[in-house]
Order: C-alpha cells, then structure tokens, then sequence
C-alpha cells in the first residue's frame, strides 16, 4: 500500500464513469461485434471473439500458446496509487480466467496532462507497477497519449498449455457454479482496496480437468457474464441468491438506490434471459459492474472441493458455490427467495 502523504485532488472528477462500469453495454456490443467482418481465423487462433471469451489465445506449438488481452478504463478511486494498482489487477485477471501465467504487461495510459499534476500520474504508474511486481509481473513499456480523462490499463502477456486451456465455453449440465470474490464493487468503492488481489488462482484452475469454464466478472455483472457461459455452453444456469457473497453494505447502498447507470444498462441488455422474481435490490447486486471482480468456475461436482482449495490457498476465503449448470436454452434462473429479508440478515452479522 502506498504510505505517500494523501492529495485533495479527486481523480473521479475527471471521468465520466469509472472501472469497469465504462464498458459499453452488453447488447451494444453484440451488435457491434455482428456487423464485423470475420477477418481472418488462422487454425492456429484458438480464442478469438466468437463466445466473447477473456483474452484471445494463439497456438505457438503443442505445449504453449500465447495469451494476450488488454483491459484499461477511468478511476474508480481517488487515490492514484490504488487506481493504477487495481486497474493492474483487472487486467492481469484476464489472463488468469483463461488458466494461463502472465508473462510480462505493456501501460497503456491516456492523461489530461495540463491538468492533472506529474506527481499524481506518476503514482498511477507507481501503483501498476507495484501490483505487476507483486505477481511477477515486468511491465515492459508502452504507449501514452494526451486526454482528456485519465485513463490506465494494461495489454497482458501470458502462456498457457493449450491442453489446460480455459473457457467461458465447455459448461456442462450439472456442474457446479463458483465465485471467487463477493459482489458490491460497483455499489460500495469504498471496498475496492479488498480487489487488489489478482485473480492467481486462475493458473492451478487451468490445470485442473474437472474445470469445464472459466471466466472473470467484471462490468457486465455476475449475470452477465454467466450468461456469456451460457451461451458459450449452450445451457442454462441456475443461482441461489442467498448463496452469492456480498461486499460488507453492499446490499444496504443498494436498498438506497445507491447503484450505478451501468447496472441498469446491464439489465436493459439481459434481464429478458433472466428468470426469477427479483427486486430492486437483488437486480442492482447481480447487474452490478465488478473491477478486478472474481473468477466464475464452472467445475464437475467432484472437483468442487479442489476448486475451492484453490482459491482459499491463495488469500480467497469468500469463494464458494452460488448454483449449478442446468440444461436448456442459454437462460439463468435466480431463486431469489426473500432477497431483501436475506441481504438484511447477512448486512446485520457483517455489521
């Protein structure tokens, strides 16, 4: 954590939307991604764009391929240094969602250079850096330009086998659902500082047969992107609300209307493949955008405990089951129950 002394300038007045609550929304982006041409697909191009996947994979021979993705977006965070830091391990977590090992990362970073001080972009860096170094992680250079909002990310560099390679596709009937991390970014930034761990349990994941999908939660919301596996594994899902870990308050803002616009827009691009009888309050945690959110596993039951050892070896004690995969068409059903009577019990045992 960074010890320098705090600054009264508030990076979150220069963006218009911070984190991964920038992202376009769900639906714009199919569209956009439609009328693209298909380009060119090499045999070689395991992953590309067609389910949506984290990062993009190319086979180099049979036992390595490389991995690679970039992921930047506006604060979320006034402080410069956790700003960068997590934005790091957002990025880094796509390369881990595909059970790969991150190689080395490149900054790609937009300032307001007549505004904002070098000190403070400085820092931004200071905090990406750090993150990167923590993993292992070199940042071997760049790109920077001159914007108007600030903007920090990385392009990440891993290696996976193409033999344990993980996707957001191969779900199967039956297999267990598990998040890695609670949900409440979007809604309670004041948590942020808890996403600073990058999402390392990807790389023993990778190796783990009995993982059939993987994928990280990040501004589309937990339904979102299981809807991505959804149709990536033409099935269905089905989750137990109360099953789904919460940020401390998280559900207690929400019940303010404390949300972000990019939940609603979430929920205008998906909630007609959502079932179950939500409020307000349930929609606004599970539509909520997560940055450096938690990985979604879909795992056969038998490896559940194993998948679980995963993540708790590596700092991650909230992770647990939330549902399972069903059979069906590409829907998720939330068996909310009495949503807003469960979020205020476990709010009260937080407190």
């Amino acid at each position: 954590m960074d010890t320098s002394p705090p600054s009264t300038l508030r990076l979150t007045d220069f963006s218009h939307g911070g984190g991964c609550g920038c992202k376009i929304s769900p639906s714009v982006l199919r569209d956009i991604i439609a009328r693209s041409s298909t380009g060119i697909v090499p045999r070689d191009l395991l992953v590309g764009i067609e389910t949506a996947d984290d990062a993009a994979v190319y086979r180099v021979n049979e036992r390595q391929a490389i991995v690679a993705t970039t992921d930047f977006f506006m604060p979320i965070v006034d402080d410069p240094f956790d700003f960068g830091s997590i934005a790091a391990a957002n990025a880094l977590s796509d390369v881990y969602a595909m059970g790969g090992s991150p190689l080395f990362a490149l900054a790609v970073v937009g300032m307001p250079v007549d505004r904002l001080p070098i000190d403070t972009i400085r820092r931004i860096l200071d905090g990406g850096e750090s993150l990167c170094a923590k993993a292992g992680v070199p940042i071997a250079g760049g790109h920077t330009i001159d914007s108007v909002e600030p903007i920090y990310g990385l392009v990440a560099i891993g290696l996976v086998d193409p033999e344990h390679l993980k996707r957001n596709r191969g779900a199967l009937a039956g297999d267990a659902l598990i998040l890695g991390k609670p949900l409440g970014i979007g809604i309670y930034s004041a948590a942020l500082k808890k996403q600073l761990l990058p999402n390392t349990p990807g790389m023993a994941l990778g190796l783990m047969k009995g993982v059939h999908a993987l994928t990280d939660v990040t501004g589309f919301g937990l339904l979102g992107h299981l809807l991505e596996i959804c149709r990536a594994s033409a099935g269905g899902a089905k989750i137990q609300f109360e099953r789904v870990p919460l940020l401390p308050d998280a559900a207690a803002l929400a019940r303010l209307g404390l949300v972000t616009g990019a939940s609603s827009r979430n929920w205008s691009s998906y909630g007609h493949e959502v079932d179950g009888n939500l409020g307000a309050t349930e929609r606004a945690l599970l539509t909520d955008p997560q940055t450096s959110g938690g990985l979604l596993v879909a795992c056969s039951p038998d490896a559940v405990d194993d998948v679980l050892r995963a993540f708790h070896a590596d700092g991650f004690d909230r992770a647990t089951v939330i549902g399972r995969i069903i059979p069906g068409e590409p829907r998720v059903v939330v068996d909310a129950g009495h949503a807003e009577a469960i979020a205020a019990h476990r709010q009260a045992h937080a407190a």
